[in-house]
């Protein structure tokens, strides 16, 4: 089997969301654009010419994106988890992610400008909140439970 590669769909910013993308994180890259030709823009309502899909890879996992229309939208019953080594790396994920009109969540959630959901954790967050220490753990969910963007100082301190 091949990598899974997810699918995201958006109205019409696949193109500028996937340059977007690749700008913020390390390792990235934008791939192969496909553009409405004229029988396909005729069938889908699309301008021809403007982008269809855009593959485009994020610290090397690959995505791409569709201009599919107002048909669906993004919720955040799905969202990327991008566990983070320092808070510096949090601190800049959190600003360029929420940047623009994005809207911060609890628990080191946000959702961005185009509506996906990203959840930027440290990346011992697991440890903390699953240790054998459960009166820790309930103290690091505490702490967590009180925050949008996570400090991981606070949480180390819980």
């Amino acid at each position: 089997m091949k990598k899974i590669t997810p699918f995201l769909w958006f109205n019409d910013q696949a193109e500028e969301a996937a340059k977007f993308y690749v700008s913020v994180f390390k390792n990235s890259m934008l791939g192969r654009i496909a553009r409405y030709s004229d029988e396909a823009a005729k069938a889908s309502g699309r301008p021809a010419g403007s982008a269809m899909t855009v593959s485009f890879k994020l610290n090397g996992q690959e995505f791409t994106a569709l201009n599919g229309g107002t048909v669906f939208s993004f919720t955040p019953a799905i969202s990327f988890v991008v566990p983070c080594e320092t808070q510096r790396e949090i601190d800049w994920l959190w600003e360029k992610l929420t940047d623009g009109g994005g809207e911060p969540g609890q628990c080191g959630w946000l959702k961005d400008k185009y509506g996906v959901s990203w959840q930027i954790v440290p990346a011992g967050l697991g440890k903390l909140l699953q240790g054998k220490d459960t009166v820790r753990a309930r103290r690091v969910m505490k702490a967590l439970l009180a925050m949008t963007k996570i400090e991981t100082a606070k949480l180390k301190a819980a």
